[in-house]
């Protein structure tokens, strides 16, 4: 039982939760706050600063991965047997940026332009690349923080980062003493997290450059008077709405017009417009679009929609966008160079071959630190974990989000079920262990407390790029990646660590005390 001080505050921070949008939405009228920790985990300054100053070069990596199409088409080829999904996004690439097609190929229904090859520039891809990216890490006991994944597509929740920031100020003031006794630090210096405005700082400056762009054009087609025009790409029935709305209504006080539409709603209602600016019936110009959808096949099911090909006609709509004058995150590009493929590949070349991706020697070696191991699944992979410990390794396929990784004792039986041709399309990476929280932790989902004694976290840290620069703008006018981050915390014995689809809980940072 916990003692009536705990409880009250528990309200307490339950319903500001609600009050403040920290919720998922349960059916069309109703929602449920989203589970939380009752006090933040503690991290070094040093180690978090370590991590601020360099996740921008791996925005910047990412960026010139990205744009170098020849090496996408010969990383992501090897797995397009094993993994349907990324031969149609390999495809999309091609279509976009007129790489050459097999005779067998079909070109795309958008496109009047001849094909060139693979090393002339693209003539095609109009689109602005904005990377809004997340950057999860893991702190390991001995090898220190290591990337679990980029997150280049669908990078959420950075909205509800600072939300749950927030959430533990209040607590701290409100409820001190209970704060206090689930706190794992004595110092209780929280670390400030401005994900939400720095999200929105990035993207309305995106978006405003666009507008600018066409200032002479929307002059002569009526409409100057727009406001710049933001669209939102989300999933039929999705039920992570308010973090979402959080963003929107940010860039909403920015002078900024939201709008949202699922991939279905998007088929036939663009158009083109002068000098190719992106037109969607009944709004007007768009500006930049962000997807929040788009990462697995039935965010292109329209079984309305005769297509000769499953969610083809879905698929063309994208591919239709990124011919345009759009700021656009995720790019096709950007989805792909954040794969789990791209990622492994990336870990396992030198700091020399980096420098191939816009980055010195000195930013290579700094990347070179933050990439974990990751190894190619081959016929030797099942020896190989014959020979390990059931916790040494996870496996990994190309799926976004939970429930595509195995774990321990699972991990041989799936070995020994693959084909070879399906061996490229899944990684082994070397397991993370991080320490757990020093003391035990109170968290909270569906009203109910927990109380977790070996709560481990996962470090979100946000970045914005726009074609590869920092997109930020601070007061000083000065231009910076960093948009805060994202703490999700789990019990260790839990390997399903997604706060909307696993047992994880939203959570904040609080520093050490310096020593």
């Amino acid at each position: 039982m916990y003692s009536s001080q705990t409880t009250q505050a528990t309200t307490d921070a339950i319903e500001w939760a609600l009050t403040h949008g920290m919720a998922l939405k349960t059916t069309a009228y109703s929602a449920t706050h989203t589970a939380f920790s009752f006090a933040p985990t503690p991290i070094s300054k040093a180690r978090y600063q370590q991590l601020v100053a360099s996740v921008g070069l791996l925005g910047k990596l990412v960026h010139y991965v990205s744009e170098d199409h020849q090496f996408l088409n010969h990383a992501i080829d090897p797995i397009t047997k094993g993994d349907p999904f990324f031969n149609a996004l390999l495809e999309m690439h091609k279509a976009i940026h007129q790489v050459p097609l097999q005779s067998s190929e079909r070109s795309t229904e958008h496109s009047t332009e001849k094909s060139v090859s693979l090393d002339a520039p693209s003539s095609s891809a109009k689109r602005l690349p904005l990377l809004i990216m997340r950057s999860d890490f893991m702190d390991d006991a001995a090898l220190g923080p290591k990337l679990i994944e980029f997150n280049g597509i669908a990078a959420g929740m950075g909205p509800f980062g600072q939300r749950v920031h927030e959430l533990h100020k209040f607590l701290q003031l409100q409820s001190a003493d209970t704060f206090n006794q689930w706190s794992a630090s004595t110092n209780n210096q929280l670390v400030e997290n401005h994900a939400l405005e720095k999200l929105a700082n990035g993207i309305a400056n995106t978006t405003i450059k666009i507008k600018q762009e066409f200032t002479q054009s929307d002059l002569s087609t009526g409409f100057e008077n727009h406001p710049p025009v933001f669209l939102m790409i989300v999933q039929t029935n999705e039920d992570n709405v308010y973090d979402q709305h959080l963003l929107e209504h940010a860039l909403q006080a920015k002078g900024i017009k939201t709008v949202r539409r699922t991939f279905r709603e998007l088929h036939d209602k663009l158009t083109t417009g002068k000098n190719h600016r992106l037109l969607l019936k009944g709004v007007g110009p768009i500006d930049t679009v962000y997807l929040r959808a788009g990462y697995q096949y039935c965010d292109y099911h329209a079984n309305d929609i005769i297509s000769r090909v499953c969610c083809e006609a879905l698929m063309q709509t994208r591919i239709f966008i990124e011919k345009h004058r759009v700021a656009v995150n995720a790019t096709v590009s950007q989805q792909l160079a954040t794969s789990k493929r791209v990622q492994m590949l990336l870990s396992m070349m030198d700091t020399s071959a980096l420098t191939r991706f816009g980055l010195t020697l000195d930013e290579a070696n700094t990347v070179k630190g933050l990439l974990g191991e990751m190894r190619p699944v081959t016929k030797d992979s099942a020896a190989l974990i014959s020979q390990s410990r059931p916790d040494e390794w996870v496996l990994k396929n190309q799926g976004e989000g939970g429930g595509h990784c195995i774990f321990d004792d699972d991990i041989l039986p799936k070995l020994l079920s693959l084909k070879p041709d399906e061996y490229q399309a899944w990684s082994l990476m070397r397991r993370l262990q991080p320490t757990p929280r020093p003391t035990p932790a109170l968290t909270v989902r569906k009203g109910e407390l927990q109380q977790v004694d070996d709560l481990i976290s996962e470090i979100g840290m946000f970045t914005v790029h726009i074609d590869g620069k920092p997109a930020i703008i601070d007061l000083n006018g000065g231009q910076q990646a960093y948009a805060g981050y994202l703490i999700r915390s789990k019990s260790a014995r839990t390997t399903e660590g997604g706060v909307h689809s696993g047992m994880g809980v939203l959570d904040s940072l609080v520093f050490y005390v310096d020593v």
